[in-house]
């Protein structure tokens, strides 16, 4: 093939939506392509194509938080042009014939020269920097997951370090009603990465209006874990809960039913459901190893509750410094006292139960409820009595929570009895069995309770939208079920509960402590 027509065949393959070829003249003029933008052109201005913005009220949904990003095809100012496709400023107007004044035909010498220019711009490599595309031993921007957190103290700040650790999590936001915590965060993110980008804010409501966060951390003070999650969850984003996550019956239907409505990722910070050793014992019980599942055992962490306190007022500090209103939040109003800033222990199970079972039964429960397959129910049956709390399951199952008579394997133990035999493990990562052979193939050991693994199957499920191991459901009924054993451990009685209509058999008293008051503006 000769060089003219190799040049012709190149035009007519590569130019010709940018080139139109004056047959009979020879005259090449450069204009823009004559195909119109279809309506699924990225440029098409049609209502169904057009990208809506993400609004940061009660109709955020999963879809608006994870919409596709809308690239703009507009050339910004300042960006060199092509001189094929760009029509140079001052030129005279054409004739009749196609040519401009004083323009002569294009002569064949002329027309190659150009030709391979054209090439030779189409032919260049375009360079693509590999930290876009994740190349670089990074995460492509599309793939990260941008966070922000509310509420770090000593549980929160060990927990945003597990995110922190995480290649493809991008911490971007602290809010704190304490100005050192926040201060101390924004100073360990921007460590970190290397800048002072960490934004900090005071009220959490700030936070959530950023339209550029897919997640936030939640290490509040049980007194603000229900209400923030839903209020993250009207706002679109995913959230990460530490426990225990509610402080009554009525915030957990009210949790569950968030999250299911607004399609978001919930994962409560129950981490010993990640963790190999509780894992491998409850497969035993749900596999039938044990035999028949006959009862199970949860230490509480104590079984005593009592009314919230009322301390002597002492001067407040200024907003800046505390923010002694939002510290409150929901909870009913009470003078300051700098002893309630334990967060950790304030209005843990609400203002008229206190923390009971819900402290360690927010764990040991919850494996229980796992273990017999009870994820979606709770007890029928709670009693008090001999120091200890028996509740039974719609099944047969017993749930005996009890604070003493254990192995010895570390904090947190469970222990799962059926009819051929009997596992017990605790945080220690170690077993005692009614047989060796139970425990043939147990999974590796990880002592400890490290939240590393519980992080990491959040934020799969951020991206893959799909369920956390600990999700707004589960975490709905472990609780209800602590709630309920300490509504019978605060009257001292026996009650009978309806788990499908979560409310108690003929005791109005009891059903009166399923909810409390809520301080405005804080109603969910």
């Amino acid at each position: 093939m000769s060089l003219a027509s190799f040049s012709e065949a190149f035009v007519t393959e590569k130019l010709s939506q940018r080139l139109i070829l004056i047959g009979n003249s020879g005259a090449m003029v450069g204009v823009s392509s004559s195909i119109p933008a279809s309506s699924d052109s990225p440029g098409s201005d049609s209502p169904e194509r057009r990208p809506s913005k993400i609004k940061m009220d009660k109709t955020a949904s999963d879809r608006q938080a994870y919409a596709p990003r809308t690239i703009s095809h507009q050339k910004p100012e300042g960006t060199s042009v092509n001189p094929l496709t760009s029509p140079t400023p001052e030129r005279s107007p054409r004739s009749k014939a196609g040519l401009r004044a004083g323009e002569t035909h294009l002569n064949r010498r002329r027309f190659l020269g150009t030709t391979l220019q054209a090439g030779a711009f189409l032919l260049a490599p375009q360079v693509i920097s590999a930290a876009v595309l994740g190349r670089d031993g990074g995460v492509a921007p599309s793939e990260r997951i941008v966070l922000g957190a509310i509420g770090i103290g000593n549980r929160g700040g060990y927990v945003l370090g597990c995110f922190l650790q995480e290649p493809d999590v991008r911490f971007v936001a602290i809010c704190d009603v304490k100005a050192k915590r926040r201060e101390a965060v924004k100073k360990t993110a921007d460590a970190k990465y290397g800048n002072q980008d960490c934004a900090t804010y005071r009220d959490l409501r700030e936070l959530l209006a950023r339209a550029d966060l897919d997640a936030v951390l939640i290490a509040t003070g049980p007194n603000w874990h229900a209400t923030a999650s839903i209020l993250a969850a009207e706002a679109g984003k995913d959230v990460y809960c530490e426990k225990p996550c509610t402080k009554n019956i009525a915030q957990s239907l009210a949790l569950a039913d968030t999250f299911r409505r607004t399609a978001r990722v919930f994962q409560a910070g129950t981490q010993r459901r990640s963790l190999p050793n509780f894992m491998f014992a409850i497969e035993l019980a749900r596999r039938g190893k044990l035999g028949k599942l006959q009862t199970m055992h949860a230490h509480p962490g104590g079984l005593g509750t009592a009314m919230s306190g009322w301390a002597p007022a002492e001067p407040e500090p200024p907003k800046e410094e505390v923010d002694w209103d939002l510290y409150l939040g929901p909870s009913a109003w009470r003078p300051f006292n700098p002893r309630f800033l334990d967060g950790f222990n304030f209005e843990k199970g609400g203002g008229m139960v206190g923390g009971g079972c819900l402290e360690w039964g927010s764990h040991c429960v919850d494996l229980c409820q796992w273990a017999n397959d009870a994820d979606d129910t709770s007890p029928v049956e709670y009693e008090p009595r001999e120091g200890k709390l028996f509740a039974r399951y719609a099944n047969g199952v017993n749930l005996v929570m009890r604070d003493d008579g254990w192995v010895g394997l570390g904090s947190c133990p469970v222990r799962f009895e059926g009819d051929t035999g009997w596992v017990e493990t605790g945080d220690d990562a170690e077993f005692a069995a009614s047989s060796p052979a139970l425990l043939a193939g147990r999974r590796e050991k990880i002592a400890g309770y490290p939240a590393d693994f519980h992080v990491r199957d959040f934020l799969d499920c951020v991206k893959t939208r799909g369920h956390p191991r600990a999700n707004a459901d589960v975490a709905c009924h472990s609780h209800i079920t602590c709630h309920a054993a300490n509504i019978a451990l605060f009257l001292g009685r026996k009650l009978q509960f309806d788990p499908v209509k979560n409310e108690f058999i003929g005791d109005e008293q009891a059903n009166r402590l399923r909810s409390e008051a809520l301080r405005e503006p804080w109603r969910i």
